[in-house]
């Protein structure tokens, strides 16, 4: 299933989501351009994209000695499927949870959401393998604006790319039940690749760990108003 757009027009404008936005697709066009660029090495050949994602993706095995890569690794992309999803999905939800949670203190969820993201897929790592692996993209701290999004507008319509058998066809969905959905796949794929997590792929337990943190965060960000009735 292929999101498209929501039908939950934002009020203001969403200059932090689309700043975002921008410099992660100035940093993949950077990374794109090195990936010609092959390096010798005594390990063998290596692609300066390679080395780069090495440098500033976070590495759980050396977290410790480069903390920063918990922020940095959010800004990098490791294929044009992937920073195209991810920055989509961002321009289509992260709009409407800036609008309500106003510029800074959307900044400051969005970096969270990431950090909860990258240290439950650190946590993985450690108990499972992998920590050699570098992690990289913005789909953690995106799960997180997910979450958020599902719990702050549960009743909005999302208009979807929906398969039936071999046709795909354009649906409205509440976000409870698209997001829903969503939640169910990163989970169901996390338990059949766990098996395999050394081997590097997509960093499920990161989508989990975002989306959960951004779920239980948004509580503390944004308070919906009392009434009397």
């Amino acid at each position: 299933m292929e999101k498209d757009k929501d039908i939950n027009p934002s009020r203001s404008f969403p200059i932090v989501n689309i700043t975002i936005i921008f410099l992660c697709s100035v940093i993949w066009l950077y990374e794109w351009s090195l990936t010609k660029n092959i390096i010798y090495t005594i390990q063998g050949t290596m692609t300066k994209f390679e080395i780069f994602l090495s440098q500033w993706g976070l590495v759980p095995a050396e977290l410790l000695e480069k903390p920063y890569t918990l922020i940095t690794h959010m800004f990098l992309h490791g294929g044009w499927g992937h920073i195209i999803g991810n920055m989509w999905f961002l321009w289509v939800f992260g709009d409407n949870v800036e609008d309500k949670l106003g510029k800074l203190r959307y900044i400051v969820f969005y970096i969270l959401c990431g950090l909860g993201a990258a240290l439950t897929q650190t946590l993985i790592s450690f108990s499972f393998g992998g920590t050699d692996v570098p992690m990289v993209g913005a789909s953690g701290a995106i799960s997180g604006v997910l979450g958020a999004y599902m719990k702050m507008f549960p009743n909005a319509r999302i208009l979807a790319l929906v398969p039936i058998f071999i046709f795909f066809t354009l649906m409205e969905l509440p976000a409870l039940i698209f997001i829903g959905i969503w939640f169910f796949i990163q989970i169901v794929n996390g338990i059949v690749t766990l098996p395999f997590i050394g081997y590097g792929g997509v960093a499920w337990y990161a989508h989990i760990g975002g989306f959960l943190t951004g779920y239980l965060l948004i509580d503390f960000f944004y308070k919906r108003k009392a009434y009397y009735y």
